[in-house]
């Protein structure tokens, strides 16, 4: 039988089920320094479809936010959690800042960037490689200047010539005053090693926040509206309009069964039927990869019903987008 395991998917420590408990952590010698405990909260700001979602699964190690193609998948502020050492960092991804639309949805993502900015320690601010246009200009002069911003500049492996890096990187250090400029690629791990090392020393000292093997602040219930929502956004590609939403309107516990029910709410009846398909087959797939993500993630046997449902100026109704989570 498979040994249980915690939220980061080690083997618990010690008893039966764990095998022999490991030893304790080796206590310093007299005169050896002490590791000065860190913690802090890390903005991860950046124009929409730039990476963020992707940087943040691999530097907690295990995906908590959505990734697709479509612009704009991100819409709440999603923490995740990674202990390494002594320091603690504590993760907030946060939506693009939407700088083309008006709707009420876009107003409240922007707030979560501009909140998410006035808390945090640490601003990590994401562009592609070589690139730096106006929606990146524009997130860039939200940045506050009296935190460490630090330049991360994604998707390294893009860049087909590495030359043209060092005169982007000075005009780059023109623009802004970033305490740190780290050139990577969310999709090497040891990139995403090295960029740990280098924000550590920008958190502040002081006591952990969260245990030392949390991963996310978020509930279950929220994460799988983020599953089904991304496999939604993934399967209809640029068929189906933006403005669609997923609400759970159940979620139970059965021993090791997981009952979710959940609906996908769209602005028209003709987008209802982009997302069921011919002969419901989309929205089959749709419910099964997700179901299927979703037994990964939760570690438990799930049992997913889907539907789906119009309603018209969803996205430009404050009420409605307070029923449906966004804050």
């Amino acid at each position: 039988m498979t040994p249980p395991r915690s939220a980061s998917g080690a083997p618990p420590q010690g008893g039966a089920a764990g095998g022999p408990a490991e030893p304790a952590p080796r206590r310093p010698l007299e005169g050896e320094p002490v590791a000065v405990p860190r913690c802090g909260l890390v903005a991860i700001v950046g124009r929409p479809n730039v990476g963020k979602s992707t940087l943040l699964n691999a530097l907690v190690g295990q995906k908590i936010s959505i990734t697709s193609r479509k612009a704009q998948t991100t819409r709440h502020r999603i923490t995740g959690i990674r202990t390494v050492g002594a320091a603690q960092f504590v993760f907030v991804d946060t939506p693009g800042f939407q700088t083309r639309h008006g709707s009420a949805l876009h107003r409240t993502m922007n707030r979560n960037v501009l909140s998410s900015l006035a808390e945090v320690d640490v601003v990590l601010f994401v562009v592609e490689a070589g690139r730096f246009g106006l929606d990146d200009a524009k997130v860039l002069a939200l940045l506050p200047p009296d935190k460490p911003a630090l330049l991360v500049a994604n998707k390294l492996d893009a860049v087909k010539r590495r030359n043209d890096m060092l005169p982007w990187l000075k005009s780059m250090q023109e623009r802004h005053a970033f305490a740190e400029f780290v050139p990577m690629s969310a999709q090497r791990e040891a990139d995403v090693q090295r960029l740990l090392q280098i924000v550590a020393p920008h958190l502040p000292e002081g006591p952990w926040l969260h245990e030392e093997d949390a991963l996310t602040d978020r509930s279950e219930r929220f994460l799988a509206g983020e599953i089904i929502r991304e496999k939604l956004f993934r399967l209809t590609g640029d068929e189906l309009p933006y403005s669609c939403t997923v609400v759970i309107d159940k979620f139970e516990e059965e021993g090791s069964l997981k009952r979710i029910a959940a609906t996908i709410v769209v602005e028209r009846e003709a987008h209802k039927g982009m997302v069921v398909g011919a002969g419901g087959e989309r929205l089959k797939r749709i419910g099964s990869e997700a179901r299927q993500e979703l037994e990964r993630l939760l570690g438990a046997k799930v049992f997913l019903e889907l539907w789906v449902k119009p309603r018209s100026g969803w996205a430009d109704d404050e009420a409605h987008l307070r029923s449906f989570g966004y804050e």
